[in-house]
């Protein structure tokens, strides 16, 4: 009888060694187990428990620091790069990607092979062999490709590869494994995934990859990867604050009186929200009350100097779970019991829920922004060519005066280009370091390389705003030397000097027959007669010195 216990016993033992030595998904893809209550409340469609077994025999298994990690790969080590488009509104699809980074040097073709690129040297040089792995040659063999191999084209749970027109050139096995449930898949050297996050616990949530690649007659592990992801109740947005003739939009300092375009982003890459009714609310800080709009953009003018808090919510209505049907009224009990018949009898009525029941989500942004004064607006008033008596190897010069709205810049530039405004050729900037005073008008000058047509962008900036304008300028094409400019010269020259002549016989005439005559009370000096000819004559040729005029603040400085 003892004989017969310890008989039974080893067959116990024996048949219990296999389950014991049996892997499961969750032993190999991660280190962490995840309860049956997580697992069941976190259920991913078209996932399956990471409960189930693994088949090491096909898909072995190595532990970190394992030797044969260095020659699962040749030349070097494979690295799997795992992204996502999280975070995710609940609801909505993340989706996951993972890209196979090869050694130096390697890369996948149009069949599936790894192979070497051309004119491309490693550390020990261009490699004779044209395949770093040839999957294609492996994929045609006999004991691979036939139907009696059908046992070594299928996932690590057992379950067939699908044939696709294109399967047999996929050589790597993908095992994503998240919330205690793995999904396989088959492709090249990338590969994505995507999960629908209704059922998934709100919060950062962690997401494994485990690639293998095919090794003849079984698969070998060659990289894996973990990355963070995180579902959310909230409207994920973000704001996009621009305004003309700001300088840096990215300090959130912007000009008075010029209107701030603000534009909302909504991260939703799965389009979750394309069919919500979206509003955005906004308050600016500046007492200019409550904006509701349905648009995602908005332009608003702050006509005060300052620091303002900018406040916005979204509100978007999705799809969402349904409330638990409300019980009505109670029946009103009878005095006394009385059968009656069944068509008539009162029923315990209960709201019907609309099967696509929709629930509210929001999301917040805030910011605070400054607004200060700033240049509002550049004009050029007025394009003058430069004369010179001699020619001078600079080229041709033109001055262009320029008037602008707002603050005095502290500097200006101006660039000088093709006809098309498209080439640049010469770029000057200048502080401007005359005194303008209140009013701004300035003087640029800039040499040009020769005659032509020229496209001239202007710009004046400060430590906050930048303002431009544009012109199209022709400089012409005759030198300051030559005769017809000479020619001119010697006219003018002729003119001024029987000009000065006629003043001075007019001076003597004026002497011979001055008498006195006493000021009258008059404001101004009528222009009638000799004495108003002179007096004109004498202003005209003989001008006062303007270094104490006052009106010499209003003459443009020359930059």
């Amino acid at each position: 009888m003892e004989c017969l216990y310890c008989f039974l016993g080893l067959l116990l033992l024996a048949a219990r060694l296999p389950l014991d030595a049996a892997k499961r998904f969750h032993d190999v893809l991660s280190s962490e187990r995840t309860s049956g209550y997580m697992r069941e409340h976190n259920h991913l469609n078209g996932w399956s428990s990471d409960e189930n077994d693994w088949n090491e025999k096909l898909y072995p298994v190595w532990k970190r620091g394992d030797p044969r990690w260095r020659h699962s790969w040749k030349g070097g080590h494979v690295q799997a790069v795992l992204t996502s488009d999280s975070p995710a509104l609940v609801g909505s699809n993340i989706t996951f990607m993972v890209n196979l980074v090869f050694p130096r040097c390697q890369k996948e073709d149009a069949n599936g092979n790894i192979v070497y690129e051309k004119n491309c040297r490693n550390g020990t040089g261009p490699s004779p062999e044209p395949y770093a792995h040839n999957w294609t040659a492996w994929a045609g063999d006999s004991d691979w490709g036939n139907d009696t191999a059908q046992s070594f084209h299928v996932f690590p749970d057992g379950r067939p590869f699908p044939h696709h027109h294109r399967w047999r050139k996929w050589s790597f096995v993908y095992v994503f494994h998240t919330l205690g449930q793995y999904f396989q898949k088959l492709g090249p050297c990338s590969a994505s995934v995507s999960i629908n996050t209704t059922n998934v616990t709100l919060g950062p949530q962690v997401i494994e990859v485990t690639v293998y690649g095919r090794n003849q007659r079984t698969y070998v592990p060659i990289a894996n990867a973990k990355a963070v992801y995180v579902v959310t109740d909230q409207i994920l947005i973000f704001v996009n604050m621009s305004q003309k003739n700001d300088r840096s939009p990215s300090d959130k300092t912007f000009l008075r009186d010029i209107p701030i375009m603000f534009s909302v982003l909504i991260h939703d890459p799965s389009h979750f929200l394309k069919e919500s009714a979206i509003n955005y609310k906004w308050n600016f800080g500046d007492n200019t009350g409550l904006f509701v709009s349905n648009n995602h953009t908005l332009n608003h003018t702050y006509v005060l100097n300052g620091t303002f808090s900018l406040n916005l919510t979204v509100q978007a209505a999705v799809p969402g779970p349904c409330p638990p049907p409300s019980p009505g009224p109670p029946t009103p009990t009878p005095p006394f019991y009385s059968p009656a018949p069944v068509d008539d009898s009162p029923l315990e009525l209960w709201e019907i829920p609309d099967e696509d029941c929709k629930i509210n989500r929001y999301g917040h942004f805030k910011a605070t922004i400054t607004i200060v004064e700033g240049i509002l607006g550049v004009s050029i008033t007025e394009m003058t060519e430069v004369l010179r008596p001699v020619p001078q190897p600079d080229g041709p010069l033109m001055d262009f005066v320029v008037t602008c709205q707002g603050t005095v810049p502290t500097e200006v530039c101006t660039v000088v280009s093709d006809p098309t405004c498209q080439i640049a050729q010469d770029t000057v900037c200048n502080p401007v370091e005359v005194d303008v005073g209140d009013m701004c008008l300035l003087t640029v000058r800039r040499a040009f390389s020769g005659s032509g047509t020229y496209c001239v962008n202007l710009t004046l900036a400060d430590n906050a705003s930048l303002a431009l304008t544009s012109t199209l300028v022709s400089v012409p094409g005759r030198n300051p030397g030559s005769p017809l400019r000479m020619a001119n010269g010697g006219a003018l020259a002729s003119v001024g000097f029987l000009a000065i002549l006629v003043t001075v016989f007019a001076l003597l005439v004026y002497k011979k027959h001055k008498k006195y005559k006493p000021i009258e009370n008059s404001t101004g000096v009528k222009g009638k007669g000799l004495d108003g000819f002179l007096e004109h004559a004498k202003v005209k040729f003989f001008p006062r010195s303007q270094e104490k005029d006052p009106l010499l603040r209003n003459q443009p400085g020359v930059l």
